[in-house]
């Protein structure tokens, strides 16, 4: 599940505070930028990357674990 948290955290220690900040640096279209940064959609493998290159978050910090659902499941 993706953890927008981990993003604009990252995003807003560099200075991008909205989402058209967030769309200049990894270079993905403003719609974009808005649902990764409202956590309306999960990113890409490509935006991932970008958000690894542009930020030093590896793709793996941007998911969280759904333990929950998991325990609950056993």
């Amino acid at each position: 599940m993706y953890d927008r948290t981990a993003l604009r955290t990252v995003a807003a220690a560099k200075g991008d505070a909205r989402p058209v900040d967030l769309a200049d640096r990894l270079k993905v279209a403003q719609a974009t930028a808005w649902r990764l940064y409202h956590g309306h959609t999960a990113p890409s493998a490509r935006v991932a990357a970008a958000v690894e290159h542009a930020y030093g978050l590896p793709a793996s910090a941007l998911l969280k674990q759904r333990q929950a659902v998991t325990e609950a499941a056993a």
